[in-house]
């Protein structure tokens, strides 16, 4: 196997020896027990850097045939897709326009894979959250993006608005507008409480910077629509706080987990309730999480432990804080094992981290039997070390 050598956390050099093949397979077998979990990954997007001028400013083009053949990918190991909710592009380099595109396109190929599912971001970010900004424009700029999704035959997730941050005066603004959207959406939603870990912006979500004030709205809202509601995703990087409000969900109403740091034992459960999941960290880690949730349907604990276990410290490193630019590992990983033939990102979002941060993933991928081609990864990583300066 290669040997690398690789900047340390704190700023020297350190040889490191590549461990082997990934041990886990690129597809599902289809003859496989069906998972007793429901599992969505966030998928990221494939810039095209040939179209784009001015990332920062412009955002950039999209690789659609590398961005929609990732998704294939991801169905083929099994996993639902959420679709164009990614919290660190929307608004920060994917604008609406695309992000509408991106739906539309990704609906229409699902229809061509049998078993195929996915549900799609709804948001208000075409809508600055500007001081003066109303209830009545975060109440149509949602609309807008459900009458996008339901228009192409998708299901929506509900996204946590900045927007609505700054419109709404108290938690009943919030129960209003989300209460208004369940009842127009056509289908069962799924709501998102997004921490300000994710986007400072949405600091004092649901009207209160206290958790237990905001988890008591959110139930008051999930209660009144229970019927509506499909299941809440929480993502505060805090398995206690999630579990309080897994314990309080209606029956028939799934908890889906977005602790990318805590999400083994969360989705593993207590023994008598578990959270489903819908995850960043599964885009990267997709073809061990699928092993995972294949050796839970078996009633294989330990084996389902002993692949996530390793997956946890690199996911902990790509979701370090600033939490918002995670997505720059995600992409880090997919140029790693030859998903895409660049390291560049929508909105330039690769420059968001450095090259001690991307040494780090590269190790704990390693470790977690996540590099799929050893020889390829150790070429692509001389060559960000080398433009970092690291002969």
């Amino acid at each position: 196997m290669p040997v690398i050598t690789l900047p340390t956390p704190y700023g020297g050099l350190e040889p490191h020896q590549l461990s082997g093949l990934s041990p886990f397979p690129n597809t599902r077998a289809t003859a496989e027990r069906p998972w007793t979990r429901v599992a969505y990954a966030a998928a990221h997007v494939v810039a095209k850097p040939l179209d784009s001028d001015s990332p920062w400013t412009t955002g950039g083009a999209i690789d659609w045939d590398a961005t929609l053949a990732y998704r294939e990918h991801l169905w083929g190991l099994g996993f639902k897709i959420a679709e164009a909710m990614d919290t660190s592009q929307r608004g920060m380099g994917l604008d609406w326009p695309a992000a509408a595109e991106l739906i539309r396109r990704s609906v229409a190929l699902s229809r061509s894979h049998p078993g195929a599912d996915l549900a799609c971001g709804v948001g208000t970010d075409q809508l600055a959250a500007t001081p003066d900004v109303t209830l009545d424009q975060v109440i149509r700029a949602y609309e807008e993006q459900l009458a996008v999704v339901e228009g192409a035959g998708g299901r929506a997730i509900l996204m946590a608005s900045r927007a609505l941050v700054r419109a709404a005066r108290s938690a009943d603004d919030y129960l209003a507008v989300y209460g208004r959207l369940i009842g127009q959406a056509s289908g069962k939603v799924v709501l998102h409480w997004l921490g300000a870990m994710f986007d400072p912006a949405l600091a004092g979500y649901w009207g209160s910077d206290d958790f237990d004030t905001a988890l008591d709205t959110v139930l008051t809202l999930i209660r009144a629509h229970a019927g509506r509601i499909d299941g809440i995703k929480i993502s505060l990087l805090d398995q206690d706080k999630e579990i309080r409000l897994r314990d309080r969900l209606p029956d028939g109403v799934a908890m889906y987990t977005g602790d990318d740091f805590n999400y083994p034992v969360l989705i593993a459960g207590d023994g008598r309730r578990h959270s489903h999941a819908l995850l960043g960290i599964f885009d990267p880690i997709a073809p061990a999480a699928s092993a995972a949730l294949q050796a839970l349907a078996d009633g294989d604990a330990a084996r389902y432990a002993a692949i996530m276990e390793p997956t946890i410290p690199l996911s902990r490193a790509i979701f370090e804080a600033p939490t918002q630019f995670y997505k720059a590992g995600v992409v880090f990983m997919a140029w790693l094992n030859g998903h895409q033939d660049h390291f560049t990102m929508v909105g330039g979002m690769q420059s968001a981290r450095g090259i001690r941060h991307y040494a780090e993933v590269f190790r704990l991928a390693d470790r977690a039997g996540l590099l799929r081609d050893p020889d390829l990864a150790a070429r692509r990583m001389r060559t960000l070390l080398t433009l970092h300066g690291v002969e």
